[in-house]
């Protein structure tokens, strides 16, 4: 019974999904989201309408960089330091952003540091748009139907301008592009790890994943999919990748640099309740804020976290594994990415863009596959859900996580069904 009301509903949603619908959605919210951007940056100076400093985001990277530049690394993990030359930039603020990321990351903006804060933050945000669609062409092009632009698609689709219309409005593009984040680098990571994929080349799409150490985060669920699922070349990739890194560092920056980081890693307690923390949880779009907010008891919401979290890379180990082609389980290894991160903003959800292209291509070109209306409703969801994440203060529940869940385990349950044969294995 509630097999066939759900099949019922997911029919009304995809029928309500017109062309026409469509077309007004992107057109409204990019209206919308970037209309506000331009009212709250009209005002002079590094502080926008609403009192709050415009790309507030990457003063950590813009600071650390700085202190690089002077030989002052071992200062970069000092929230003291952080803040004095915080204010010697924007004056007296009581904001507190500290750095969270390993020093590598800030050395790729020393060249930034030429110019004032508010140059680099507009050309740095100005250049993540760029390579942000710079990623969608790349895996546009390896899309047969959005980019042969098949006769059946509806003009939304295949329209160019369309398309780049429904790019623009991604709302997790808008909070990068505001706050001057460093999301799209984690996008670039995944993007060339499908190239990799795509030519067959899994080792270095190991490699290309293995860049993700500038986010820890984001390789707790693949480095497992990977290892348990027996991808062994792009496990080895990800590994040497990732190690390089750390050995890069400790050597470029010496110990007591790592030191530092690892503490600040080991010890979030110093630094989770920061000003600019304080709203997380109604930010955050992954399983461990999904049960902060629904479950008063801390211990009990990190309990179903991490069991919510193991049936997740169970699920995505059998994706894997299974004769998908490689869009879909492609797709659902940056979903459990996603889900799997305990510590996911609203922007890092940018990552999210291959996986919604990877699919929604799929379903138009297998219009007539089992599961693809579900497929095609829940990467909607996906799409528009992360708009309303504020909206979670009130019903302690985060609509997102339900949807990019909806989206894994149709994924999954495709596995089971799919009429997909193949006498050699996907892993690679």
């Amino acid at each position: 019974m509630a097999t066939r009301a759900a099949a019922e509903w997911i029919s009304s949603v995809l029928k309500w999904l017109t062309p026409r619908r469509l077309r007004a959605q992107a057109i409204v919210l990019v209206f919308c989201l970037w209309g506000v951007c331009v009212v709250d940056f009209a005002t002079p100076g590094l502080f926008d309408r609403a009192g709050n400093i415009k790309f507030q985001d990457f003063l950590p990277f813009y600071v650390s960089a700085r202190l690089m530049a002077h030989h002052r690394a071992i200062d970069i993990y000092d929230q003291n330091v952080q803040l004095r030359e915080l204010q010697s930039i924007v004056g007296p603020t009581q904001v507190e952003i500290p750095y969270l990321y390993g020093p590598q990351v800030a050395l790729l903006f020393v060249p930034f540091t030429r110019l004032s804060f508010a140059t680099a933050a507009w050309m740095w945000s100005s250049i993540s748009v760029l390579m942000y669609f710079a990623c969608i062409h790349a895996v546009w092009k390896r899309c047969q139907s959005l980019s042969q632009g098949a006769p059946s698609l509806p003009p939304f689709s295949r329209e160019k301008w369309g398309f780049a219309l429904a790019t623009l409005a991604f709302p997790p593009l808008f909070h990068v592009f505001v706050r001057g984040q460093v999301s799209v680098l984690i996008l670039v990571c995944f993007t060339l790890a499908f190239l990799a994929f795509n030519n067959n080349r899994p080792a270095l799409a190991g490699i290309a994943l293995g860049f993700l150490m500038m986010k820890p985060p984001f390789l707790i669920a693949i480095s497992l999919v990977l290892l348990f699922a027996g991808a062994w070349r792009s496990f080895a990739g990800l590994a040497v990748s990732a190690m390089a890194q750390l050995v890069f560092a400790r050597f470029y920056f010496g110990g007591a640099v790592m030191r530092a980081y690892l503490e600040l890693m080991l010890r979030p307690d110093r630094w989770i309740n920061a000003t600019e923390l304080s709203l997380a949880p109604i930010q955050m779009h992954s399983l461990r804020s999904f049960w902060a907010l629904l479950i008063p008891l801390p211990i009990a919401a990190f309990a179903l976290y991490i069991l919510t979290s193991v049936i997740v890379i169970v699920v995505t180990i059998a994706i894997w594994r299974s004769h998908l082609p490689l869009s879909l389980r492609y797709s659902g290894l940056i979903l459990s990415s996603v889900l799997v991160n305990p510590h996911l903003f609203v922007y890092d959800l940018l990552v999210l863009t291959p996986a919604l292209l990877l699919i929604v291509d799929w379903c138009l070109t297998n219009e007539q596959a089992a599961l693809r209306s579900e497929l095609f409703v829940f990467s909607y969801l996906a799409f528009i859900l992360p708009l309303f994440g504020p909206v979670s203060r009130w019903t302690h529940l985060q609509f997102s996580v339900i949807a990019f869940i909806a989206l894994l385990w149709t994924l999954f349950c495709f596995t089971r069904i799919s009429a997909l044969a193949s006498t050699k294995s996907p892993v690679v």
